[in-house]
């Protein structure tokens, strides 16, 4: 068992479905995002995505493609953000925390890097850009070290496909709302319903559902039928506009819909 199993059993058991906001490592810096994270849990977070920055973020929109800019600029790097996860670990938070980005940060750290994220305090991995076929190295050390690999799924995933992907997957599966980048449009609640209803005909592990959803009307729409909600980019975007407070207000804002009676859980 780890903590993400762990936390979908205890929400699933209360009826709830999570809450899981994102946030960007190093933006619009590390004192700042360090800031950001460590208030999420008492805001309702049941897990939290924290993004490490890459050069070519080529599934992400502007808001989150430009946090990952500032946060290379400010000099943010994949171990820093470990470092920063330890220290969330150390001020004694229990939240899941997922990593989530590209391959080639994790390719550059090297083969402890499984070892490495799950000594940190790091629950699981999401990496946009490595398919299954090119992840069996990976799959492997993540699966000695206790690492969830944590797999993506989209509106154009044919069945076929989707065996393929949640073959090795562990903690979540992902569904991705919309065919686009992050922060575009809603998904249709029917819409939704009716992929995730499909998909679990396929795998019995908790589905979230991100990209899309940005405020509190489309978290609860979304939380009607997935087992989690994501929303990255309102969170960032209120952050770099209006500060850390705002982000956290919106996040127990976001958290308040999520967990609102009526969910699929």
């Amino acid at each position: 068992m780890t903590r993400l199993t762990d936390t979908f059993a205890q929400l699933k058991a209360e009826k709830r479905t999570a809450f899981v906001p994102f946030i960007m490592a190093g933006d619009p810096d590390l004192a700042t995002s360090e800031r950001l994270l460590h208030a999420l849990p008492e805001a309702g977070a049941d897990v939290i995505e924290v993004g490490f920055p890459f050069t070519d973020p080529m599934a992400d929109g502007p808001i989150i493609a430009e946090a990952g800019q500032r946060a290379l600029a400010g000099g943010q790097t994949l171990k820093k953000t470990l470092e920063m996860v330890k220290r969330f670990r150390a001020a004694g938070h229990q939240t899941p925390i997922v990593l989530m980005g590209y391959a080639n940060p994790v390719l550059q750290h090297g083969d402890s890097f499984a070892q490495d994220a799950v000594d940190a305090g790091v629950d699981g991995l999401i990496l946009v850009d490595l398919p299954p076929e090119e992840s069996g190295e990976l799959d492997v050390q993540a699966k000695e070290a206790g690492l969830d690999m944590i797999r993506l799924a989209t509106p154009t995933t044919r069945d076929e496909r989707i065996d393929r992907v949640i073959e090795h997957a562990s903690g979540f599966l992902y569904y991705v709302a919309v065919a686009g980048v992050t922060g575009g449009r809603s998904a249709g609640a029917d819409e939704l319903g009716e992929a995730i209803t499909r998909l679990r005909e396929k795998t019995s592990l908790p589905i979230a559902a991100g990209f899309g959803i940005k405020d509190a009307p489309s978290a609860h729409a979304a939380a009607q039928h997935a087992d989690a909600v994501v929303v990255g980019s309102a969170i960032v975007k209120a952050l770099e506009l209006e500060g850390v407070d705002a982000a956290v207000a919106l996040a127990r804002e976001l958290a308040a819909a999520t967990h609102a009676p009526g969910g699929q859980q």
